[in-house]
């Protein structure tokens, strides 16, 4: 047991601590209630090294029933690993949106970075392209209006909506950097997730960011890049047309003197040719992002007034309605989230 208290695992047996990060990881919600009404203080367990706990692996497996059975034991929603990731950047990065909304439920920080890299859980979800997660992040700084940049817009005379929006705060999160000055729009951009990348504009990411050189970060590209750079150098073309179409420059220069025509062919992008060489006519501004229509500031509101955010009185389904959170969602079932 010393060796246990050094390691900041006193709570009891060593073993039940395994046995609840299996439960959490496997699944298993009646074992995970049966060890934690034994010792509650087995929440807090973390595994020896790399120091995931009980809410780390449910996260990462999405197991969002034993996700909020944790929360409501009182562990810190914030806990972090090794590499500094709390469960929400290992929730986004998975795309386990079920979970993502209950932690967002609980209010986690989403301002958090990791140690390794310097990402946030918008980071993570934009890599991978999850916008379902992406647009759960901001469900507390998205009022509950549609269009609501046009909205924002005409704010002197919206009175109604100044308490509910704050654009600075929105645009501090959307364009916060990892190290080397790399955006969730960059890295949308970079690994062509185009619903992602329609997102983030939407939600006031800047086309305009640039990367920059920070002696550590290995940037193939070069410093100076925008998210243009970018996605002409993973090749999609339409996260090339929806940037063009937004506004961002096509004879911008990086550190390296290229433009994202230069890139393009630096890494053999051939089929970029057309689009990067010349601003097409009659640019089309696209679609807004259907995610952007779910009022989810309101929902959000309405689930922690009512106490919502308790198992208990959740549906029994393993899939509830990002939009009502009941079952048999009529929203849900079209397809709409």
């Amino acid at each position: 047991m010393g060796f246990l208290s050094i390691m900041g695992n006193s709570f009891g047996c060593s073993a039940s601590g395994e046995r609840l990060v299996s439960a959490a990881r496997d699944g298993d919600l009646q074992e995970a209630k049966a060890l934690l009404e034994y010792n509650p203080r087995l929440a807090r367990y973390s595994t020896f090294g790399v120091r995931n706990s009980p809410l780390h692996y449910s996260a990462a497996q999405g197991h969002h029933e034993i996700v909020s059975l944790l929360l409501e034991s009182g562990v810190d929603i914030n806990l972090r690993n090794y590499r500094g990731q709390t469960a929400l950047m290992q929730a986004c990065q998975f795309g386990h949106w079920e979970v993502v909304q209950f932690l967002m439920l609980f209010k986690a920080n989403i301002h958090k970075s990791d140690y390794l890299n310097g990402g946030t859980a918008l980071h993570f979800a934009a890599i991978n392209g999850h916008s379902r997660c992406i647009r759960l992040l901001f469900a507390d700084h998205v009022p509950s209006v549609p269009d609501f940049w046009n909205n924002m817009r005409k704010i002197s005379t919206r009175e109604e909506l100044k308490n509910d929006f704050d654009e600075s705060t929105l645009s501090m999160i959307i364009n916060k950097p990892a190290d080397g000055g790399i955006t969730a729009l960059h890295m949308a951009a970079l690994y062509g997730h185009v619903e992602s990348v329609q997102l983030l504009l939407d939600l006031g990411a800047s086309f305009s960011e640039v990367t920059v050189e920070d002696g550590s970060t290995i940037d193939l590209i070069g410093a100076g890049s925008t998210p243009l750079h970018y996605a002409a150098c993973g090749g999609n073309a339409q996260c090339c047309q929806v940037l063009i179409a937004r506004g961002a420059s096509l004879t911008a220069e990086n550190a390296n003197g290229w433009t994202p025509l230069m890139v393009a062919r630096s890494w053999h992008r051939n089929w970029l040719e057309g689009v990067l060489s010349k601003r097409q006519e009659g640019r089309v501004q696209g679609l807004p992002s259907s995610y952007l229509s779910i009022p989810l500031m309101s929902i959000m509101k309405i689930a922690r007034d009512s106490g919502w955010r308790n198992i208990e009185q959740l549906p029994t389904s393993t899939d509830p309605c990002a939009v009502c959170l009941e079952t048999g969602c009529k929203v849900s079932a079209e397809g709409n989230f």
